[in-house]
């Protein structure tokens, strides 16, 4: 029965949401979101292990693990201090190369695209009742894109400003293999997501329930 309440998806196109922010649907095969999904179950194991940070005294319902550099609010360090003292694990050189594609396939220039070394990726698991409040990525010192992957359940997802959380902004639904780059004059762009829709992830794309979001930055930081 859930089924008849979880939305369908349209015919979609790759679609500018707003200037500097792509949307990519169905960008990741799914014998690619398989692999990655793998993946994440490995990094999951630790050494740091999936957990979810506090901020301002509440727990979040997003739980995360890092790759590269450990972030914990409001800020990134090499070990997870707030955890347990261990070392994020090195960031692959695959997702490099992978988030290097992702700008080609969002009209980036060849110099930006050329550039980009992304060096820390958050790796959030969203249950079904999971929700991520309107926030803004600007821990990093560098205003490089951000590139996003979705695996698993399909969620809306709150794309904004950068003045406020609250309107103008744009939902839309981002499914299993979808790809979301945000840079330039959206980088700072307030964003979230409102709700994961259960029992939408597609059969063999690596997770059975609930969604795998990977958002790959580039810190600007040294050391």
């Amino acid at each position: 029965m859930t089924a008849l309440f979880t939305p369908q998806l349209p015919e979609r196109d790759a679609q500018e949401i707003t200037p500097g922010a792509t949307h990519v649907p169905n960008w990741l095969t799914l014998e690619q979101q398989q692999w990655i999904a793998h993946r994440f179950h490995e990094w999951a194991r630790g050494p740091v292990p999936l957990r979810a940070a506090t901020v301002r005294g509440h727990q979040m319902s997003v739980r995360t693990v890092c790759l590269g550099w450990h972030w914990q609010p409001y800020r990134y360090t090499r070990a997870a201090t707030d955890v347990n003292g261990a070392c994020a694990l090195p960031f692959p050189d695959w997702m490099i190369r992978l988030g290097r594609h992702a700008l080609q396939a969002t009209g980036h220039e060849t110099a930006t695209t050329g550039s980009y070394t992304p060096d820390t990726a958050l790796v959030n698991y969203y249950d079904t009742n999971a929700r991520l409040g309107m926030h803004q990525d600007k821990d990093e010192e560098s205003r490089a894109p951000v590139v996003s992957l979705s695996i698993g359940d399909t969620c809306t997802f709150r794309f904004g400003n950068t003045e406020s959380r609250t309107k103008p902004y744009s939902d839309l639904l981002l499914a299993s293999g979808d790809l979301f780059v945000f840079g330039g004059p959206a980088r700072l762009a307030f964003h979230g997501v409102t709700k994961v829709h259960a029992d939408t992830a597609p059969a063999g794309c690596g997770i059975s329930s609930g969604r795998i979001n990977i958002t790959m930055r580039m810190t600007g930081l040294d050391g």
